[in-house]
Parts: structure tokens; C-alpha cells; sequence
């Protein structure tokens, strides 16, 4: 399974993860092991009925809970990604100290107390599961006596005795069963880019399938994400010092190149690009440029899969002036209602709160809260009604 392309303009410390992010098997059990249990042997902080009950009053959606998560030092980069992916077990405030511990572990440059970037830690979660799942894989294959599809169901034997199979935090967080082989898991995040280039001189077209978890997208003043997405998806001439090889004409030739979808996946994240280089500086910039997302967002044009249609469920803002300092909160829509999770404190917020994140109109404001990364749940396979509010794309 591929992983997760890093680019060194995506977000400010993108290059100095990726050189020192850790491939280490050990390091992967010890986040796993870290990480499985660390919803159940939480530190609840506080009791009685919470602001959150109250406000949700006879509507507290039956068997469904929210935490809040204790900031361990600027780890609001880590908590604003982690609510989005884990689920809830009570109301209250939860310490996640041993999961942080070993994220500092595994990866040095999160070891320190410096503001940190929430998309460059989602890629790097969703870069540690990935390599969780695919020695989970090779490990039930490669177990003598019993077939794949054995080894994932019942754990594997030996020496005659059945082991039962390692349940990490990934099957528990990300509902994630089967490991026969990578291409059958249910990694609701994964999709399919293929890129084409076609040969301006002999009309072929070449073309390259990659996996994607996210989409970053550049942004500009006064826009909206379907103008964002258009402009990811068109199409590139090569020319001059970008000529393409051609291999029917053997040499540099002149081609076009696009990206379209040709797998959806089941969450669509799609990160917003607010941290730009600018060389003249020679520092990176936080760009506060207002960008509309839409509610409901469609991907017709630009996917293969016929009537491609989201819903917005959460979005990780961004608090602060720069790249190097600020704050993380996230928005999570939870049975119709829309709730702040900031850190310990959880509050539910109106729908309209979210269009106070689209950015500023102007280049200098005292607006600093900004929409930075998108999470869009696919209508239809997770059992959503369509409803007549979408955007196109």
C-alpha cells in the first residue's frame, strides 16, 4: 500500500517529518500497544452533567458520548485530529498521556513543545497504520499451517496451540478487520488519483494509478473549494525545461498532464494549502485568504465514480497569526448537531459558526481562525440522505 506523498509546500514542517519519521517494526507495536487501550484507561477530569448535557438537554443522542482531551504542552495539533478519528466512550475530559508519549517516541519532531501542524501529524498517523496493517498482512500470510482468511479470523497455531490475532488501536479506532491483503481493507480513506500525460507530438496517453489519503489543494483571496478542486484537477502543459519522455517518440516532447479520481474513497479529507513559502522572505507565511466550503460537495466532473457526492462532518480550524504559532480546534457534526472540541473543553456550536472559519476578505484582518483541513463523509455508501444543497465540482 503506498504512502502518503509528502510535499515540502504542503505544510511548513513537512520536509523535517518525513526525514526523521520512524520506520522502526518495534516502535509500530509500541505505538499499537499505546494507543489500543488508550480510550479505556483514560484520566477522567471532573464529573456531575457537563455544559455539553445541558445544552443538548432531552436530545443527548442515546449511547453516544464526548470527550475533551487534556493539552500535554501544545498537543492541540494531536487532540483536534485524534477526536475526528476516535470513537467516544463517556462524557468528560481525557488525558492521553501514554499515546503522546509514544508519538514523541516513534517520531523525534514531535518530541518538542513547539506549535505543531495538525495535517503533517495526520500524515504521519495515517502513515503509522498503514505500516501496522501491512506486517499484520505479511504476518498472516506468512503463517504456516492455516490459510489467510484463518490466520485474520482465529489468530494463527502454533506449535498446535491457536494464538489469538494482536487487536491494536487500529481495530478498535478505525473498525478495521481483515488483513488477507491490503487491497481488500476497508481504509475508508484511501482513494485513486490517476495521472495522465498525453504526448502533444504522437497523441499517446500514459497513464498512472497512486493511492491518496488527502488532497492538498493551493488556495486564493476570495474563492470558494470548488474553485480550489477545479484548479487541482486541470490540466498542465509541459513545456520548455517540463517537457514529458515520451516513450513511442523516444525523446522530450511536449504533453499535457491532468489528475482525475478514479476510486472515491468513503471519506474525502482535503486539506487546504494556508502555509505557504515565500523565498523572499525565506520563511513560510499563513495565508488568511477567505475560501467558502460548501456543506454538501460533489466530484461528478472529476471523478469516475458517476454522481460522487459528500457531506461536511468535521473540519480542524486553525487559531493564530502564522505557521509557527496558534492553535488547533476541531468541528465534529454528531446526530445533526455540531460540536467545538477544543481541547478539554467541549461545547456544541451552531451550524452557522462554520462559515467564521471560511478566512478573511482582506489581506490584513484581525480574522486568524481559518478552515485548514476538510473531512467530507461520501452520501450513499455511509447511509446519508442526499439533500438539495450540494456544490459542484
Amino acid at each position: 500500500m503506498a504512502k502518503l506523498a509528502r510535499s515540502p509546500t504542503t505544510s511548513p514542517p513537512a520536509a523535517a517529518a518525513d526525514k526523521h519519521r520512524s520506520a522502526a517494526g518495534s516502535g509500530l507495536r509500541s505505538l499499537a500497544s499505546a494507543a489500543s487501550g488508550w480510550w479505556d484507561r483514560w484520566t477522567v477530569i471532573g464529573s456531575g452533567l457537563s455544559k455539553l448535557e445541558r445544552a443538548f438537554g432531552d436530545q443527548f443522542p442515546e449511547g453516544e458520548r464526548y470527550f475533551g482531551l487534556e493539552n500535554f504542552g501544545n498537543t492541540c495539533y494531536c487532540n483536534s485530529v485524534l477526536q475526528i478519528s476516535a470513537s467516544k466512550k463517556k462524557t468528560g475530559v481525557i488525558a492521553p498521556k501514554r499515546f503522546i508519549q509514544m508519538v514523541r517516541k516513534l517520531n523525534e519532531y514531535f518530541r518538542g513543545y513547539m506549535h505543531q501542524d495538525a495535517h503533517e501529524f495526520l500524515n504521519f498517523l495515517l502513515n503509522e497504520i498503514v505500516d501496522i496493517l501491512e506486517k499484520e498482512s505479511s504476518s498472516a500470510k506468512d503463517s504456516p499451517g492455516t490459510t489467510s482468511s484463518e490466520n485474520v479470523s482465529n489468530g494463527a497455531a502454533v506449535d498446535g496451540v491457536r494464538k489469538e490475532p494482536l487487536v491494536t488501536w487500529v481495530h478498535k479506532n478505525f473498525q478495521v478487520r481483515s488483513f488477507a491483503v491490503h487491497a481488500q481493507l476497508p481504509f475508508i480513506l484511501q482513494g485513486i488519483l490517476t495521472n495522465e500525460t498525453r504526448c502533444l507530438m504522437c497523441e499517446t496517453i500514459t497513464a498512472k494509478d497512486e493511492t491518496f489519503f488527502d488532497l492538498s489543494v493551493d488556495i486564493e483571496q476570495n474563492s470558494s473549494l470548488t474553485s480550489c478542486l477545479k484548479n487541482f484537477f486541470s490540466t498542465e502543459t509541459l513545456n520548455a525545461d517540463d517537457k514529458f519522455f515520451c516513450d513511442k517518440c523516444c525523446s522530450l516532447q511536449e504533453a499535457e498532464k491532468r489528475m482525475k479520481i478514479k476510486k472515491a474513497p468513503q471519506i474525502l479529507v482535503i486539506h487546504l494549502k494556508r502555509f505557504k513559502f515565500i523565498e523572499q522572505l525565506n520563511r513560510h507565511k499563513k495565508l488568511s485568504y477567505r475560501v467558502v466550503y460548501p456543506l454538501e460537495l460533489k466530484l461528478s466532473s472529476n471523478s469516475a465514480d458517476a454522481d460522487c457526492e459528500y457531506s461536511l462532518f468535521a473540519v480542524v480550524v486553525h487559531l493564530g497569526s502564522g505557521p509557527n504559532q496558534g492553535h488547533y480546534v476541531a468541528m465534529i457534526k454528531s446526530h445533526d448537531h455540531w460540536l467545538s472540541f477544543d481541547d478539554d473543553n467541549v461545547e456544541m456550536i451552531p451550524e452557522s459558526t462554520l462559515q467564521t472559519f471560511y478566512g478573511s476578505s482582506r489581506e490584513y484582518s484581525g480574522n486568524t481562525d481559518h478552515g485548514y483541513i476538510l473531512f467530507y463523509g461520501r452520501i450513499g455508501g455511509s447511509g446519508n440522505e442526499k439533500t438539495d444543497s450540494s456544490d459542484g465540482v
